[in-house]
């Protein structure tokens, strides 16, 4: 497997309804290190299951998914030491409403990366100062705006030192002033080289800061390219008919 190759996907698919819907229909993908593969589609393309499967989140039917190098869809894996290195946001924050924001953000490392209560919070501080939420360590959730919540989920998941970024549609829930916010972070977060797979409406961020853009629907991969070959020069009907809708 080539060492810049970060999760490899061959064949995925998932069948739901007893086999009757296929959300994911044979989708291959490769994600290298430091790329920002950002997936664009209309609802019920496949999109979020595919981001899911990442994780294994959602399971899949039949495929298999190779990352740094291990089969994680083999049976015998222990998928919850490989999900350690994937930092998962969600469009609804899962943040614990009856933890500070500095405790939902140390439990997770020091539980599972076994660091001191001390080491955890200096990273953690660090990082809330980095997205301009240093005086909101001792604030529950509840006393937050959701663009709040929304970064110090980004944040929360960055103190697990993951090897990868996945975004579920993290700015589809909040209001309109705050999706920029946000977005800041996570461009902040791809200069400085995370892997990222995002799945969003957000083209003016897939355009500004994909290293990809992948069109899917009906649970396949219509077409993927730069953001300059697939928002300026697409080739399928179905890719110009999208985003004549959404551009």
């Amino acid at each position: 497997m080539n060492a810049d190759v970060l999760i490899r996907v061959n064949n995925l698919e998932k069948h739901f309804s007893e086999g009757t819907i296929h959300a994911l229909d044979g989708v291959s993908m490769e994600i290298r290190r430091g790329e920002v593969i950002v997936i664009v589609g209309p609802s019920g393309s496949g999109k979020s299951t595919f981001l899911r499967a990442l994780n294994l989140l959602e399971l899949p039917t039949s495929g298999e998914i190779l990352f740094e190098g291990e089969n994680i869809t083999a049976p015998y894996v222990n998928i919850n030491k490989h999900r350690r290195k994937m930092g998962m946001v969600f469009q609804h924050f899962n943040l614990f409403p009856n933890m500070t924001v500095l405790r939902n953000m140390t439990i997770g490392p020091q539980k599972l990366l076994k660091k001191s209560k001390a080491q955890a919070e200096e990273k953690a501080k660090a990082l809330l100062e980095r997205v301009g939420l240093a005086d909101r360590a001792d604030a529950y959730p509840s006393q937050l705006s959701g663009g709040q919540k929304q970064r110090i989920a980004i944040v929360r998941a960055l103190c697990m030192e993951p090897d990868v970024m996945l975004f579920d549609e993290p700015t589809s829930a909040l209001d309109p002033e705050m999706v920029g916010e946000v977005l800041d972070v996570m461009k902040e977060l791809a200069r400085d080289g995370m892997t990222m797979v995002v799945v969003t409406h957000e083209m003016g961020f897939a355009k500004e800061v994909g290293s990809r853009v992948v069109f899917m629907d009906s649970g396949v991969i219509v077409e993927e390219g730069t953001p300059t070959e697939i928002f300026d020069n697409p080739q399928s009907d179905r890719l110009k008919s999208f985003l004549a809708k959404v551009l």
